[in-house]
C-alpha cells in the first residue's frame, strides 16, 4: 500500500490552489460561466446575462464599454394620410435613456447551432428628440418644427440572434453575429411636443386618419380660453399614443435592431466563448 506523506498532500493542495486561481482568471468578474448539455442552461444564461448587464450598465472598460446611455437612433419619421396636406413628420437626433436598466426574464438556446432568443423588460425609457412636421392634423395645421419628448412604460422586447463560431488569433472561439431580430411592446406612452415655431390652429377635418380624439380635440378648443396649437396637439397625441407609437415601429424596429447587432457584435468580438460557455 502506499504511503501519502504529508509532503505530497502538500504539493497536492498546492496543485489544486494553482488550477483553480488559473480557472479563475479565465473568467471576468463581468461574466458567468454554464454548462452547455446542463438541464438549465437556459437559466444559467439569463443569469449570466443579467450579471453581464448590470456591469454593462456601469461600463466595462477593459471590452471597451464605458458609455451605454443615451441610445441614438439618427432620424426615423411617420407618414399619416396622402396628398397635398397629407401629415409629415420627422424626429432626429434621437436620445433614449434607461435602456440599460433592462431585466432578461427568458432565454431559449439552441447552443449546436447558436442561435439565443431573449425576453427584455425595461421599467421606463425617456426619450427626446427633434422633431419637424408638415400638412393637416386634425383641426390642426401642424406645419412646423419643435422639442419632442416621449415616457415609455413597461417596455418588453423579444429578441433573436444566430452566430456562427470561429477560432480567434489567440486560440480561443469568438462569435460572428449573422442574424438579428427583435419586436417590442410598450404597456404605458406620454409624449408631446413643445416650443413649436410656425404653426397656426384652423379648423379643419383631417381625411384619412380617423380617431376617437376628435371630439376631445374640439371640447378642448371651444373650452380653452386660449387656442394653443401645442396643447391642442399635445392632446391629440397622448390620446393616440398608442396609434402614433404604431406608424413608427417599422422604422423604429430597424433602427433597434441594426443597434442590437452592432452592440452583441462589439461583445462578441471581445468576449470568447470559453469565458461563458464550458
Amino acid at each position: 500500500m502506499a504511503i501519502v506523506t504529508v509532503r505530497s498532500l502538500t504539493l497536492l493542495m498546492l496543485q489544486a490552489v494553482f488550477l483553480q486561481a488559473v480557472l479563475s482568471q479565465d473568467i471576468p468578474y463581468y461574466m458567468h460561466r454554464c454548462e452547455r448539455d446542463a438541464a438549465d442552461v437556459n437559466d444559467c444564461l439569463r443569469y449570466a446575462a443579467n450579471k453581464l448587464a448590470g456591469y454593462i450598465r456601469r461600463g466595462i472598460p477593459e471590452i471597451g464599454i464605458v458609455d451605454v446611455e443615451p441610445v441614438v437612433v439618427d432620424e426615423i419619421s411617420i407618414a399619416l394620410g396622402s396628398g397635398p396636406d397629407g401629415y409629415r413628420a420627422s424626429f432626429r437626433n434621437i436620445e433614449a435613456y434607461g435602456v440599460s436598466n433592462l431585466s432578461i426574464v427568458n432565454v431559449r438556446s439552441d447552443i449546436d447551432s447558436m442561435q439565443f432568443q431573449m425576453t427584455i423588460e425595461i421599467p421606463k425609457i425617456k426619450a427626446t428628440a427633434q422633431y419637424q412636421s408638415s400638412g393637416v392634423l386634425l383641426l390642426i395645421q401642424a406645419s412646423g418644427a419643435g422639442e419632442y419628448w416621449g415616457e415609455y412604460e413597461g417596455v418588453k422586447a423579444k429578441t433573436y440572434f444566430k452566430a456562427t463560431p470561429y477560432q480567434g488569433d489567440d486560440g480561443q472561439t469568438y462569435l460572428t453575429v449573422d442574424q438579428t431580430k427583435m419586436d417590442f411592446s410598450v404597456k404605458e406612452i406620454k409624449m408631446g411636443v413643445e416650443n413649436i415655431a410656425n404653426q397656426n390652429a384652423i379648423i379643419r377635418e383631417y381625411d384619412g386618419f380617423v380617431v376617437d380624439a376628435i371630439d376631445q380635440v374640439i371640447r378642448f378648443l371651444l373650452l380653452s380660453p386660449v387656442c394653443l396649437p401645442d396643447a391642442a396637439m399635445n392632446l391629440f397625441i397622448n390620446t393616440n399614443a398608442q396609434e402614433l407609437l404604431k406608424e413608427m415601429k417599422p422604422q423604429l424596429r430597424t433602427k433597434l435592431t441594426e443597434h442590437l447587432h452592432s452592440f452583441l457584435q462589439q461583445l462578441f468580438d471581445r468576449i470568447p466563448v470559453e469565458q461563458w460557455l464550458d
